[in-house]
């Protein structure tokens, strides 16, 4: 009888310290899994100073450093739970990081060459190598360490664009309206695809139309004239976080360029545009009130919050492509 009360308590004392550890991992989940507020953007670099692009370059180091800050920290190559448990923010890391990179590029590309002769600027062509490397690996070396590298090396191009580093070459930045409208092109082509992939949550079938719209247009494979275009359940959610961390770094990256391109927009008769933007991006990222992401049916009983936040994406997508026509006009 002593032997089985033995066994017994022992027993008692593993579920009950698996029950404490389930109550913990549970808990720092849903601490981790809460995404960061939108922050305000730096304008002036100190007592009112200004000076143009600032904001782009301060604002980059500041969303690509909150990958690493945030509650958790950096998710998406974690191993061990809860970290490899959740999908949601990993997801939302995917969207920030999407756009934290092709702001990097366009920043070493257009933002800070006078001409396409001109050399790239060091710290940025190092920093959008180290952005562009692999996103999910645990180690030698880890993700974070490569997001790091790359945020000194913004941080460093930031200095030496206002004048609080004397490290060469000297640091430019060109605002005009053709630099702004090839970032807003990448911004485009993000949108339009979570966009659709997010109407896929209810969608069958779509009509191909990869080769409508010019005569002569080949394609490398036989098209079909349906194509299965419907998101598997699982994903849902996926690709819904996606969106939301893609829109929290635009809105981000648009108020920062509010400033720095400030005179162009003026010019053009285009700040309406940009704010209306900003608008549907953060009208996008207004709280979840539910436990889980919804799929009802278009015109169904449940909402559908898939088809929400494309409705919001799109309208920012429409604005993003009238902007991009008003400064490509002369």
């Amino acid at each position: 009888m002593l032997h089985r009360f033995r066994l017994n308590t022992t027993a008692k004392i593993v579920l009950l310290v698996l029950l404490v550890l389930f109550v913990l991992l549970t808990i720092l989940s849903i601490y981790w899994s809460r995404t960061p507020k939108v922050f305000w953007v730096n304008e002036f670099v100190e007592n009112g100073q200004t000076v143009v692009g600032y904001s782009t370059a301060d604002t980059l180091v500041r969303v690509a450093s909150t990958l690493l800050d945030k509650p958790g920290g950096y998710l998406s190559n974690d191993r061990m739970p809860p970290g490899v448990l959740l999908d949601n923010i990993p997801n939302w890391e995917k969207g920030v990081l999407n756009q934290v990179m092709d702001l990097s590029r366009a920043m070493r590309d257009d933002y800070s060459r006078s001409q396409s002769q001109s050399k790239e600027d060091p710290d940025l062509d190092y920093a959008t190598e180290k952005f562009f490397s692999e996103s999910n690996s645990w180690l030698f070396p880890p993700s974070e360490r490569r997001f790091e590298q790359s945020i000194d090396a913004v941080t460093s191009y930031r200095d030496r664009l206002t004048g609080k580093s004397d490290k060469p070459p000297e640091a430019q930045f060109y605002a005009r309206a053709d630099n702004l409208s090839e970032w807003l092109t990448l911004v485009e082509k993000r949108l339009g695809s979570l966009t659709g992939r997010l109407g896929d949550s209810v969608a069958k079938s779509r009509i191909n139309e990869g080769l409508a719209g010019e005569r002569a247009a080949t394609a490398a494979k036989s098209q079909p004239d349906n194509l299965s275009a419907r998101t598997p359940w699982y994903k849902i959610d996926d690709i819904f976080f996606e969106a939301r961390g893609t829109a929290w770094a635009l809105t981000h990256f648009l108020r920062a360029a509010q400033f720095d391109f400030e005179s162009v927009l003026k010019d053009k008769n285009a700040e309406a545009s940009v704010r209306q933007i900003i608008r549907e991006l953060e009208a996008s990222l207004t709280p979840i009130r539910s436990p889980v992401i919804l799929n009802g049916s278009g015109y169904g009983l449940f909402a559908n919050h898939s088809l929400v936040m494309a409705n919001y994406l799109a309208r920012a997508n429409a604005a993003v492509i009238n902007l991009r026509e008003l400064l490509n006009q002369g």
